[in-house]
């Protein structure tokens, strides 16, 4: 079986091509996962092909690289705008970042926005590779009726829902035909000493000579060659699967780019939860291949189906792709052997989740079904992260975006049957002094029985940011027993998890100096309720102050933007640390910045607006810093107001 990925900015034509190829075949199938990816199997001149298509969106990243590693080859869609090659920009990058061969499809011919040599000049912008024109267009007017194959020189006209017919070569084509061939041959002939010296003598190339050069060029991902059609009127789909066809590599080159050992047997490269089936895993066979009912990552396969997810097949051969059905033990994102696994290659990661939400069922009796659906969906999704809130307990869900985040809402209604309603994330403020004080309590408790009394005399005094917490003693002549100061430190620690605005202090320094005991109604009980009241009151006379997270971002965008992010990073409270290029991938920058933890919500919808959807950052915490202004509400203090 081959596979190949579509990709492609969304209204770009990508389902439309996918499905218009698929029909070549009477009885295609289709697997959809988690209504993001969508499998179409079909045939084609008697060989069974697999398409898999992603949705378009910054949403739908994440399932890019585990397409890429189950594919032979991946086609991006282009649309006909110069002005929309940035747009292409993210896949262009993660198709070189795993060096997969890839085609582009310039779809929509039949509606143009620009010159042929704009789109692909705008394109090239963002390709380490060289773009080569392997059509030029025929042109009526200012209509394009259909393209002349480069190699071939043989002309095509588009036929309205039929294959394009062959016809002559227009006269007022042929100049810019020729100019165009022989370009693509002088760039083939650096790769190839052979053609180099048949150009250098005037020789004309064998045209088999020269698709077999092309294929190996493009199968070695050396270069990248760009067709023209109109899906949506089915012209250029013949010409792009056959490209498919006798160009892209086969299915053991597929493998060694996914780094799968000898002993590996299949990749899994997506699940999905299904209500009334269960877990389905989507499995493309290595090495021996699998068989039902045999064990692979430690634990036996269940039953096996083919694309439509009903009909069994009793093993899954070589490059061959099919579905694992009540397979629990096999998540997405891994290569399998018979007894264990291991994870894709980096470029087939996504990046970490920038929106997050604070997820609470609707119904109190979900409380636990959401916790264990939460889980399911988190094994089977490599967009999302589970977490959990460290003031209120609830869970976190980390997505790729809105949309991602309205399916996951969906998935959960549809297939699990839980609702739930979400909030934003707590900023972690936390608090700190800035004096040292010295302070005495005396905890004193008489009633029927054994009493309490401890006295003590403790310093708190501030310490440098990221110190943390430390306790010292300086008690002298056994005015505190030794066995109960440990107690002391204990009740400082219970003050210090919530300061006089209701945050965790830190960077406080607690010094147990004096204090009385009595030999009888003294405990350790009493030592540590005197602890904690003694550091709650010095706290508040110590100039408490509120301390604010501070991120640094490493913010991943197309050049064209950088401008655009200044001004946003500047209305976010946050400091511009300077942008560079980046060395590994073709117009893109990286730019560097501090903020406010309390924009990171905003800042990934600032990138999204900003950059089209094509940004996206690296989040990680920095520092403290103390917050000017007013200090912000603890949630403790907010459900109290409610």
């Amino acid at each position: 079986m081959r596979v190949f990925t579509v990709l492609g900015p969304t209204q770009s034509g990508k389902s439309t091509l996918v499905e218009a190829i698929s029909r070549l075949d009477d009885r295609p199938t289709k697997f959809d996962v988690s209504g993001t990816v969508h499998l179409h199997g079909f045939s084609y001149l008697g060989e069974p092909w697999c398409a898999v298509d992603v949705d378009g969106g910054g949403d739908a990243l994440a399932y890019v690289g585990p397409a890429m590693a189950l594919s032979d080859a991946a086609v991006v869609v282009v649309p006909p705008d110069p002005d929309a090659a940035v747009l292409c920009a993210p896949y262009l990058r993660l198709v070189e970042e795993a060096g997969i061969p890839c085609f582009l499809f310039i779809n929509r011919m039949d509606n143009p926005n620009g010159r042929i040599r704009d789109i692909v000049s705008g394109l090239q912008s963002y390709c380490t590779h060289h773009i080569t024109l392997r059509q030029v267009p025929i042109r009526e007017g200012d209509q394009i009726v259909g393209a002349v194959d480069l190699i071939s020189e043989r002309a095509w006209k588009y036929q309205e829902g039929q294959p394009s017919a062959l016809i002559e070569l227009p006269q007022s084509t042929e100049d810019r035909e020729q100019e165009a061939r022989t370009e693509l041959l002088e760039t083939l002939s650096d790769f190839d000493d052979a053609l180099l010296e048949q150009l250098i003598e005037d020789k004309h190339p064998a045209n088999d000579e020269v698709f077999d050069i092309a294929a190996k060029v493009l199968q070695n991902h050396q270069l990248i060659p760009a067709y023209l059609g109109a899906a949506m009127h089915g012209n250029g789909l013949t010409r792009m699967m056959k490209a498919l066809r006798h160009e892209a590599p086969e299915f053991d080159i597929a493998a060694n780019r996914d780094e799968a050992g000898e002993k590996a047997r299949a990749i899994a490269g997506f699940a999905d939860v299904k209500k009334h089936i269960g877990k389905i895993t989507v499995l493309r066979g290595l090495g021996e291949g699998v068989k039902a009912h045999e064990a692979l990552g430690g634990e036996t396969v269940g039953s096996m189906t083919a694309l439509d997810a009903k009909t069994q097949i009793g093993a899954l051969e070589a490059g061959q792709i099919g579905l694992a059905v009540k397979s629990d033990h096999l998540n997405p994102g891994l290569l399998y052997d018979s007894a264990s696994s291991s994870p894709l290659p980096e470029w087939a990661q996504c990046h970490a989740p920038g929106h997050r939400q604070l997820v609470t069922p609707t119904h109190e009796r979900d409380d636990v079904r959401l916790s264990n659906a939460l889980s399911r969906l988190a094994e089977i999704d490599p967009g999302l992260s589970l977490s959990q809130d460290a003031t209120s307990g609830h869970p976190v869900l980390g997505t790729q975006g809105p949309q991602h985040m309205r399916r996951v809402t969906e998935k959960l209604a549809e297939d699990f049957g839980i609702e739930i309603t979400t909030d934003q994330v707590e900023t972690a403020y936390r608090e700190t002094i800035q004096k040292t004080v010295e302070h005495r309590y005396r905890h004193r408790k008489q009633s029927g029985g054994a009493g309490q009394f401890a006295d003590v005399v403790i310093s708190i005094a501030p310490l440098p940011r990221g110190s943390g917490f430390v306790f010292g003693e300086v008690v002298k002549g056994g005015t505190v027993p030794r066995n109960h100061i440990p107690s002391v430190e204990h009740g400082a620690e219970d003050a210090l998890a919530e300061g006089p605005q209701g945050h965790p202090v830190v960077d406080v320094k607690v010094t147990l100096k004096d204090g009385k005991h009595h030999s009888v109604d003294s405990s350790d009980f009493a030592f540590r309720t005197a602890g904690k009241a003694a550091v709650r009151e010095a706290l508040t006379m110590a100039k408490p102050v509120v301390l604010q997270p501070i991120l640094r971002a490493e913010i991943h965008l197309p050049s064209q933007f950088v401008g655009d992010l200044v001004p946003t990073i500047s209305a976010l409270h946050g400091q511009v640390l300077g942008f560079e290029g980046n060395p590994n991938a073709s117009g893109w920058e990286i730019f560097n910045a501090l903020l406010p933890a309390v924009a990171q919500d905003e800042l990934h919808r600032s990138i999204a607006s900003a950059t089209r959807g094509t940004g996206w950052a690296q989040l990680d915490f920095d520092h403290y810093e103390e917050l000017r202004g007013p200090a912000p509400k603890s949630a403790k203090d907010k459900m109290a107001n409610a």
